[in-house]
């Protein structure tokens, strides 16, 4: 049987029993195993390392195929069962042309989804991969005592980036656990003693485990020391598996410095630790930020210089025309990945309300352009959100304006420019060298009454 023309129906069953197809790389394997070779001929032919081919996507592969066939799929038996499976379902698999596959069709009534508001679910198949960032991540954290670092502005895709890799993980059998800053209250926050309660707490309550603080917990030796004997004693020493922990919003303890200094410290010696006792290599840490750490630490002992450091970009132009047909539009033809990406740049979460606008048929892409700006348009809501933010903080608002009033990139103050990059306002470029992230953001802040400014000169 041809293999080629075997994925092109296995992966129109896949994507409707799964939500996604094959990538490239599993794809790429799957046909080097077809044609019995080994993970490292594969490796060297496709230009991946083979313990990345090995220990990542064999496992997810094999781990897919198995669900499609309801057996067992090894890497021995992966050619006789696909093709059995393949002898009694492509008569009926090619039956769903184009127009009847779920990755074409738009979303009907039934099945139809959720407007695209935060994190995309690690399930739907409108989370679009950014090659190679998620292969790496996933790479990363096979290796014992990992850290991975995602730093990215709001709505970038920070969260649905951890949402997938735990969800990957999961299948593999590891533990996982996601903790987000900002679900934790202030007064915790404000207290090193009562933050690392609170963790562990949650930690062991995702575990579903007997929390027993109070069992470890000694005044007199610290709280960082007993959050560090809770975790290793109490947990690490008594699973049986890796324990991913990923800490979303991890810059929200930026803002209590007293508590960083003690904590981020804290997060880099479990990193260390994990190079000499075994427990603490059972031990991956994923950690997510929008801000840079404006904390003051000694080298040493900060956790943002060690592990993999992981800057997610925006939507590129085939990534968006990926998100349209995943959504029932056809836009390899003409220009409306162009004209959509000229006013909202590469900003996911834009890109992603006006595709999911289309598809529903709410409106044209030419009317949605036309009332962009507008209190009745999609982006009202999002663009206003900005504005009162920067109306609260007029300092950001003159600095914002200074580059609005130019098409070249710009150097602004190291804390401003790090706040307006949080906000996903601006782009950074090289250095200290920023520009406005899109046109919808130049032509909607341009016909707002900026603050005056006091000293245009001042910044440099």
């Amino acid at each position: 049987m041809n293999v080629d023309i075997l994925l092109e129906n296995l992966n129109q069953t896949i994507t409707l029993q799964q939500g996604r197809p094959l990538n490239s790389v599993e794809t790429l394997l799957l046909k080097g195993i077809w044609q019995q070779q080994t993970y490292i001929q594969t490796a060297e032919e496709i230009g991946y390392s083979a313990g990345y081919l090995t220990n990542v996507v064999a496992p997810e592969l094999l781990h897919k195929l198995s669900d499609l066939v309801g057996r067992r799929v090894t890497k021995k038996n992966c050619r006789i069962l696909l093709e059995a499976y393949a002898s009694t379902h492509i008569p009926l698999m090619s039956q769903l042309s184009p127009e009847t596959s779920c990755a074409a069709q738009p979303p009907s009534e039934g099945i139809s989804p959720s407007f695209p508001s935060g994190a995309i679910a690690a399930s739907s198949p409108f989370y679009i991969e950014r090659p190679p960032t998620e292969h790496q991540v996933y790479a990363e954290l096979c290796k014992p005592g990992a850290l991975v670092r995602i730093k990215a502005p709001k709505e970038m895709g920070k969260t649905s980036l951890i949402l997938k890799t735990l969800d990957f993980f999961r299948s593999q059998g590891y533990l996982t656990v996601y903790l987000n800053l900002e679900q934790i209250e202030l007064a915790i926050c404000g207290n090193l003693n009562r933050f690392l309660r609170s963790l562990c707490a949650s930690i062991t309550r995702q575990l579903e485990l007997d929390p027993r603080l109070d069992d470890y917990w000694d005044e007199d030796i610290g709280s960082k020391v007993s959050c560090s004997l809770y975790l290793r004693q109490h947990l690490l020493e008594q699973l049986q598996s890796p324990l991913i922990i990923a800490i979303d919003e991890l810059n929200r303890i930026f803002e209590y410095p007293q508590v960083a200094q003690d904590f981020l410290p804290l997060l880099r010696s479990w990193y260390e630790e994990g190079k000499r006792i075994p427990a603490w290599r059972n031990l991956r840490l994923i950690v997510a930020h929008s801000t840079e750490v404006y904390v003051p630490l000694q080298i040493n002992q900060s956790p943002f210089n060690v592990g993999l450091a992981v800057q997610l970009s925006g939507f590129t132009p085939k990534q968006v025309q990926q998100l349209a047909q995943r959504y029932g539009l056809d836009w390899e033809k003409d220009t409306s990945v162009q004209e959509l990406m000229a006013i909202a740049g590469n900003h996911p979460a834009l890109l992603h309300t006006a595709i999911y606008h289309l598809a529903h048929r709410k409106q044209t892409l030419s009317e949605l352009l036309d009332t962009a700006l507008a209190p009745t348009g999609i982006y009202h809501h999002h663009l206003q959100r900005h504005w009162i933010a920067l109306q609260q903080q007029p300092n950001l608002a003159r600095a914002f304006y200074r580059l609005l009033q130019t098409q070249e990139p710009i150097s602004l103050e190291a804390g401003i420019a790090h706040q307006l990059t949080s906000m996903g306002l601006i782009d950074p470029g090289s250095g200290r060298e920023t520009k406005i992230r899109c046109e919808l953001y130049r032509q909607y802040f341009q016909a707002q009454p900026i603050p005056a400014i006091d000293s245009v000169s001042s910044w440099s």
